[in-house]
């Protein structure tokens, strides 16, 4: 038997790796030997959480970090676009119930706080809400 911390483990990964794309449920318990309802259970046992809002607020989160460290080519809907968010005003949306504020504030905040000759650069993670979930 496959232990719950393994299954999330596994189903987290694949999650990550299809971020971009999304994926279905169906799709990571069958990938990770598992029902649906198994995987549901470790899910929400470990993290008090289904895969689906999980995941959600795993790429939010993977969205605020990379609009941080944004690059002058890139803009909000590049970065909404790599982590699977494809329908911007319900991005935006998502990210201030998440955050409380924009993700164009976030680009604004983290270029406030660039360091001075002498302090250290924040990290992304300076910036990422921990204790918020997205769902």
């Amino acid at each position: 038997m496959i232990s719950q911390r393994t299954i999330v483990e596994r189903a987290s990964q694949l999650l990550r790796d299809s971020a971009a794309e999304g994926a279905r449920i169906g799709v990571i318990s069958r990938a990770v030997g598992v029902s649906e309802r198994t995987l549901r259970n470790a899910f929400r046992r470990t993290h008090g959480l289904s895969p689906k809002q999980y995941d959600l607020r795993e790429r939010l989160r993977a969205a605020r970090r990379a609009l941080c460290n944004i690059t002058a080519a890139d803009n909000v809907t590049t970065v909404a676009s790599q982590y699977g968010f494809f329908e911007l005003g319900r991005f935006a949306g998502l990210y201030k119930h998440a955050f409380g504020e924009s993700p164009s504030e976030t680009i604004r905040t983290c270029r406030r706080r660039l360091p001075g000759p002498s302090s250290r650069q924040p990290s992304a993670e300076d910036f990422v809400a921990d204790d918020r979930s997205a769902a």
